[in-house]
């Protein structure tokens, strides 16, 4: 089918090869472009408030430098009891997450934003914070340390590939948007789209 593009200009916060791929399932036209911001989170802050406020900022520091799009921005923070989980970084970190979650469930806050910025004065903006809970099975170190070197997941919090060989590493996985656990929720996404007038069957 054809891309639609009769609508506004549309922007991706993110170099996140896995959000892109997501984002054209849509079939409109946008362009990634890359936030530069701080993603620590604050102390004493609460997961959900880390997400949505990083998944404000990005969108933010998009919409400066471009004004008149909508821009999407979008983070995601893994917790198990509570304490986030961070992206691995190397090996290593991958297996000593892994080793710690096997068995257990792992609650993934993906927030999203839409910020309006076609009137210079009059941003909008739609914030929503999509949960899901990932039970991951009880495996083997040689098994959890065997995916690691095949699939090599160190930039993904919770050291693991849902869409791909990862999902053999989970049983349950419960969420009311089966894209939230990749990056980006487009249920919650295309609500917020319609809100602002983009249509989908042009």
């Amino acid at each position: 089918m054809p891309i639609n593009t009769a609508q506004p200009r549309l922007i991706l916060a993110s170099s996140s090869v896995y959000r892109r791929e997501l984002l054209s399932r849509l079939q409109l036209a946008f362009d990634c472009m890359s936030p530069d911001i701080d993603e620590q989170a604050l102390p004493d802050e609460a997961p959900e408030q880390t997400a949505l406020r990083l998944a404000k900022q990005k969108a933010a520091a998009i919409a400066e430098s471009t004004p008149g799009a909508l821009v999407i921005g979008s983070d995601q923070v893994a917790t198990l009891d509570g304490q986030q989980i961070g992206k691995p970084g190397n090996h290593a970190n991958a297996l000593k997450q892994l080793q710690t979650m096997r068995g257990r469930q792992v609650v993934f806050h993906t927030a999203l934003c839409l910020l309006d910025a076609r009137k210079p004065d009059l941003w909008t903006t739609q914030l929503e914070d999509v949960t899901t809970t990932v039970q991951f099975r009880d495996l083997s170190d040689a098994e959890l340390d065997a995916y690691l070197r095949i699939e090599q997941p160190y930039d993904c919090a919770g050291s693991a590939k849902n869409e791909g060989l990862g999902i053999a590493i989970i049983e349950k996985i419960d969420s009311s948007d089966p894209t939230a656990l990749t990056g980006l929720p487009l249920i919650a996404l295309t609500g917020m789209l319609r809100k602002a007038g983009v249509s989908f069957f042009k």
